[in-house]
């Protein structure tokens, strides 16, 4: 097992159909350690996914980018903190009180249900948007980390401007692409190599993978380059 590395990797299942997800997943298990689950997986198969991933030994990433008045992101986030998901999006744009109620949702979820607190993410910029302003980037962490949110999504450009802001925070970096590879709808994007270099601490990767003719192939490949 490629342990220190695959603990680092989160597998993006975006799929409409749970069985194909699972099936993906599970033959790349040796590879990832995290599976994603999405708006598009989450939509159409619901909790029951989380459930089905975790028994399958992934730690799971629920991914729904929370946005939403206080009220309704702490009942939303309880819901989610109580399925027992190691990461949990919240959109940074949302403010310090929701986000803060976010957290507590989370929280209060996963202690009644006997689960680990789930780390909760403040999503920055998405990947598809164009170039940030820095002061904006900034302002978006600098809430995040006044509301207690233990990490962030950005992109691997970004990092250099959110690590000086909160070097404690962890890092989740979506955006991946091969080497030479095409970056699709991803305007936020960068290599493995060059994520982790900028201080990645977890990246998120999909369409590399998973529309390849042979994920399994192409993943081993991609562990290989890391280990070289």
């Amino acid at each position: 097992m490629h342990a220190p590395t695959r603990e680092r990797f989160a597998l993006a299942l975006d799929r409409d159909d749970a069985v194909a997800a699972l099936r993906l997943a599970s033959g790349l298990r040796e590879y990832f350690a995290i599976a994603k689950v999405g708006l598009e997986l989450f939509t159409a198969a619901g909790p029951s996914v989380v459930f089905a991933l975790r028994e399958a030994g992934f730690r799971v990433f629920i991914d729904l980018k929370l946005h939403d008045i206080p009220t309704t992101v702490y009942r939303s986030a309880r819901v989610l903190g109580s399925l027992g998901p190691a990461f949990v999006t919240m959109h940074a744009v949302g403010g310090v009180e929701m986000l803060r109620m976010g957290v507590q949702g989370l929280m209060e979820g996963a202690t009644n249900a006997g689960e680990d607190m789930p780390i909760a993410l403040a999503v920055t910029v998405l990947t598809s948007e164009p170039t940030e302003e820095e002061g904006r980037l900034e302002t978006r962490i600098s809430t995040a980390l006044a509301a207690g949110v233990q990490g962030y999504v950005a992109g691997a450009e970004d990092l250099s401007v959110t690590k000086r802001v909160a070097p404690r925070m962890i890092s989740m970096v979506p955006g991946i692409r091969a080497e030479g590879g095409p970056a699709h709808d991803q305007a936020r994007s960068a290599t493995v190599k060059e994520a982790f270099a900028a201080g990645a601490d977890y990246l998120v990767i999909g369409r590399m993978i998973t529309e390849a003719a042979d994920p399994i192939a192409v993943a081993a490949s991609l562990l290989a380059g890391l280990e070289g």
